[in-house]
């Protein structure tokens, strides 16, 4: 588990920012229940505690700014 500053990544970033509006519909359209809030906790419970625990723990970057 990850404590403190997370390095940042530029290629994630730009991937993040470009996965579009098209994609998002599109798998919401296949899976009613994609992107509805909770539902990382039904998919994947252990994945959602770490991911829970690690946003808790860790900063990034770009929020020293803030």
């Amino acid at each position: 588990m990850k404590f403190g500053m997370r390095k940042p990544s530029l290629a994630k970033s730009f991937k993040a920012r470009t996965t579009g509006k098209l994609k998002r519909k599109v798998k919401s359209s296949i899976n009613p229940l994609y992107g509805k809030k909770g539902m990382g906790w039904i998919n994947d419970p252990k994945k959602a505690i770490y991911n829970k625990v690690y946003k808790k723990t860790s900063f990034s970057f770009f929020d020293l700014f803030k």
